[in-house]
């Protein structure tokens, strides 16, 4: 064998080998590529769809920001108004505002007068209070005074009804002596002598000495408002006007009945030296 052989040989056998290298190497190289361009396809898809959806936010930002502009231009629009509405009554607040302050200049000179005239006022008024104050002091002395002049009046006139109650039963003792007088001196043909004897208890009041002629009765209605009462006896029975009856219950007096008027079967009178207030069925008499 030629040594140009042995060369060739050589070479294609380090051809070979070369070759067989560069086919490892871009066996290997190539699926690299292969899955790095799976990666990038998929990263491209998913950057197209974040593309997509930030593209589809971008949109509903802009139609979000759309109507959020609008809102606020009719918001400023509003306030506008407002404002100039604000600025109106402000215009008319301070108008209002001097015409108060010349009210408040004029006001203040009529306080100041006032309040001189509220001085000699109280100046004025003290002195009446003063006065009023020494009315106020005799008043009670004289409330005092009277006081006492009031509880004597009471005790003389509890003395007075007391001295009545004695001529009263005096003058019926006197009224059954008469009778008894004229009882004893009938059969022997003698008249006995007798007169009228009249209590005065009070001014304009007549009074009356009812004699002695037994009526008896019961209260048949009391009007105490009034100090008045009714009796079941009348002009069938013999009653007059002035006419005294004695109220008893139980034995016990309770206040005399002076007739005013008289009916036929039923009469009524004032309420004398009541010791308390009668009762319907208490009863009524002539004599106590």
């Amino acid at each position: 064998m030629s040594t140009l052989t042995k060369i060739l040989i050589v070479l294609l056998t380090v051809a070979s080998i070369l070759l067989c290298g560069i086919l490892v190497t871009y066996v290997g190289f190539a699926d690299d590529y292969k899955s790095k361009n799976e990666t990038l396809k998929k990263q491209l898809n998913a950057s197209e769809k974040t593309e997509a959806q930030a593209k589809k936010e971008k949109e509903e930002f802009r139609a979000a920001s759309q109507r959020l502009e609008d809102q606020l231009r009719g918001d400023i629009s509003s306030l506008k108004n407002q404002i100039g509405e604000l600025q109106g009554k402000l215009t008319s607040a301070e108008r209002e505002k001097n015409t108060l302050l010349q009210k408040v200049t004029g006001f203040a000179s009529e306080v100041e007068a006032f309040t001189k005239t509220n001085e000699q006022q109280g100046k004025l008024l003290q002195s009446k209070l003063d006065e009023l104050k020494k009315v106020g002091e005799e008043k009670i002395k004289f409330k005092k005074d009277l006081d006492e002049t009031s509880h004597s009046l009471l005790e003389k006139l509890a003395i007075i009804e007391d001295l009545e109650i004695k001529i009263k039963r005096l003058l019926e003792d006197k009224t059954d002596l008469e009778e008894q007088l004229a009882k004893y001196l009938h059969p022997k043909g003698i008249e006995a002598a007798s007169r009228a004897v009249t209590v005065t208890q009070g001014p304009a009041q007549e009074a009356a000495v009812t004699r002695a002629i037994g009526l008896k009765g019961a209260i048949a209605a009391v009007d105490l408002k009034n100090s008045m009462a009714s009796i079941s006896l009348g002009k069938a029975d013999g009653v007059k006007k002035t006419m005294k009856f004695f109220v008893t219950r139980g034995g016990d007096f309770i206040c005399e009945i002076v007739i005013i008027d008289v009916e036929a079967e039923e009469s009524v009178g004032i309420l004398k030296l009541v010791q308390e207030p009668p009762k319907i069925g208490d009863k009524v008499d002539t004599n106590l």
